[in-house]
């Protein structure tokens, strides 16, 4: 039986939160309760909606969840952005969470235009 720990995009958005917590200990101190809690709320939104979805057991829900998933991966996106305006992340880190990131995104994308187009052949 394939679960959600199966799917490659789990796999990598995992690995994108432990990045995002690696990166995020080094934040000023009085970004605990602002940007680094919001950036790990995000990233560990990722592969806990598409967990979610999975377990759903119908591909709607799944799509739905993936959607959700992609909302908060674009969500980090732009808090990353900000974090790195704001430098507190170097550069060599932020090309690397972004390019994860990155590829989490387009991977999602990809899986809900699968799942949307074998419902419309169903």
């Amino acid at each position: 039986m394939v679960t959600h720990k199966d799917l490659t995009v789990w796999k990598k958005s995992m690995n994108l939160v432990l990045l995002v917590y690696k990166i995020t200990k080094s934040f000023p101190k009085e970004e605990l309760y602002g940007l680094v809690s919001q950036m790990r709320r995000s990233a560990v939104s990722v592969p806990s909606n598409i967990a979610e979805g999975h377990a759903r057991g119908s591909d709607k829900e799944l799509v739905r969840f993936l959607f959700i998933s992609l909302g908060s991966a674009s969500e980090l996106e732009t808090q990353l952005i900000i974090a790195y305006h704001l430098d507190y992340i170097q550069e060599i880190d932020y090309k690397k969470v972004i390019e994860l990131n990155d590829e989490v995104r387009k991977m999602l994308v990809s899986l809900i235009r699968s799942k949307n187009n074998e419902d419309l052949t169903k």
